[in-house]
């Protein structure tokens, strides 16, 4: 094998590509990059070359490359610590009202249709077959992600943020797919850099069936993993020598699960349906994406591409619930410490092929075995949030986890693959 060419570390270009995975993804995503960012001495994620970022990776990288730092966005979004402009979960959990309202308004129009299609022809279908048509009074999806776009829009007015794609110091690009062509589609590129960042976010974590459709400039908008897990070569293609990427979706191995004692036998199956439904999906995901890996070796001679992500026996992300204040907090702590744990496993090698663009793993940080996320957050303080807990925002959270109880079981399929 030839070796690559030395690298400039004065020129080096370094990309960060983020997965999807839903809201849990994207804090598994905080939790590893907090890790990453304490223990990379020489890497700055606020000042890369390029952001790619799909489904809730394009969440996590829009904050990142409008200059939140991994600690803020521990504090805003796991801890609920923000002072400015506070985030509250249910922005991803609006139910779509109007959608059901329209929808229901089709009924009467569709019974119509379908006895008029028996009547016209009864020997062509029975009368319960030409009842199916009624399937078109299902809604396009349970919610409406509409409170997303209007928190980013808001959060990205602050001064020193920006909400237009032009106006950003470092290349940003959010991945989602055209529902009517299935073609990906790169906001934040020519011809699709006008477009908000908030909006775009709001698209490309647009999960089908989960939520609506999102409309931009006549064309209808959904969760860019349709067609790749990470999209990694889109950091490639800019130039960048050095991918970082974080993917946080993938399928449990149920038996290595149960041998380590995260899981317990037949959990897979016996919970019913939806968690067959989300390992399904996590399979096709996780395989598309190794099938990219292996060709960009080929297609980009060089460049290097580091991925961090659970381990295939790790069930706490795959049965986390998504409603629960306290399994958010998990996750991200989870996901910190297992980022930890592999770059500690692969020192040596993660060490030789960081050396050349200037990057040194702090292993003395590694080794501290004291050390947790919220260790590694206080102390430092920031000019709009100030890390501390609240009665009041405790007992909101509170309220709030009640009142989603009601709903988890009928979502329990949603959470998985959201």
């Amino acid at each position: 094998m030839v070796p690559n060419p030395p690298v400039d570390r004065r020129t080096a270009k370094i990309g960060l590509a983020l997965g999807g995975g839903g809201p849990l993804g994207g804090i598994y995503e905080i939790g590893a990059l907090r890790a990453l960012d304490e223990s990379l001495e020489g890497l700055d994620l606020n000042n890369l070359h390029v952001y790619v970022g799909v489904s809730t990776g394009a969440f996590v990288a829009a904050n990142l490359a409008n200059q939140l730092t991994s600690a803020q966005m521990c504090r805003i979004f796991v801890k609920n610590e923000a002072e400015v402009h506070p985030f509250h979960p249910e922005v991803f959990y609006r139910p779509a009202f109007r959608e059901y309202f329209r929808r229901l308004l089709s009924v009467p129009g569709l019974l119509v249709e379908a006895c008029g299609r028996f009547i016209n022809n009864p020997r062509d279908q029975s009368f319960l077959e030409a009842l199916t048509v009624l399937s078109h009074a299902v809604p396009a999806g349970i919610f409406d992600n509409e409170g997303l776009h209007e928190y980013l829009e808001h959060a990205y007015s602050m001064l020193g943020r920006t909400n237009d794609f032009r106006l950003l110091s470092r290349r940003l690009y959010l991945v989602a797919a055209d529902l009517e062509s299935s073609e990906a589609v790169k906001f934040g590129a020519p011809g699709y850099d006008h477009v908000p960042i908030s909006k775009a976010v709001q698209a490309s974590v647009a999960l089908p069936g989960l939520y609506l459709p999102v409309e931009i400039d006549g064309r209808y908008y959904m969760d860019g993993t349709l067609r790749k897990g990470l999209h990694a070569s889109v950091a490639l293609e800019e130039g960048a020598d050095l991918v970082i990427a974080v993917n946080p979706l993938v399928p449990i191995d149920a038996k290595r699960a149960v041998e380590n004692g995260t899981m317990k036998p037949g959990a897979l199956r016996n919970n019913g349906m939806p968690n067959i439904l989300s390992q399904t999906y996590r399979t096709m995901v996780y395989s598309r994406m190794k099938a990219g890996m292996a060709i960009y070796e080929d297609e980009y001679p060089g460049a290097e591409i580091i991925t961090f992500e659970p381990t295939r026996d790790d069930a706490k992300m795959f049965f986390s619930n998504v409603f629960s204040f306290q399994s958010r907090r998990m996750v991200c702590e989870h996901a910190y410490l297992m980022t930890r744990r592999d770059l500690l496993r692969r020192y040596d090698e993660l060490q030789e092929r960081l050396e050349p663009f200037g990057i040194r793993i702090r292993r003395d940080i590694l080794e501290d075995e004291q050390r947790t996320i919220s260790t590694s957050l206080y102390g430092e303080m920031l000019p709009l949030y100030v890390a501390k807990e609240k009665e009041e925002g405790r007992h909101y959270l509170n309220r709030i986890s009640h009142g989603l109880e009601g709903v988890a079981d009928f979502l329990q399929g949603a959470r998985h693959i959201l």
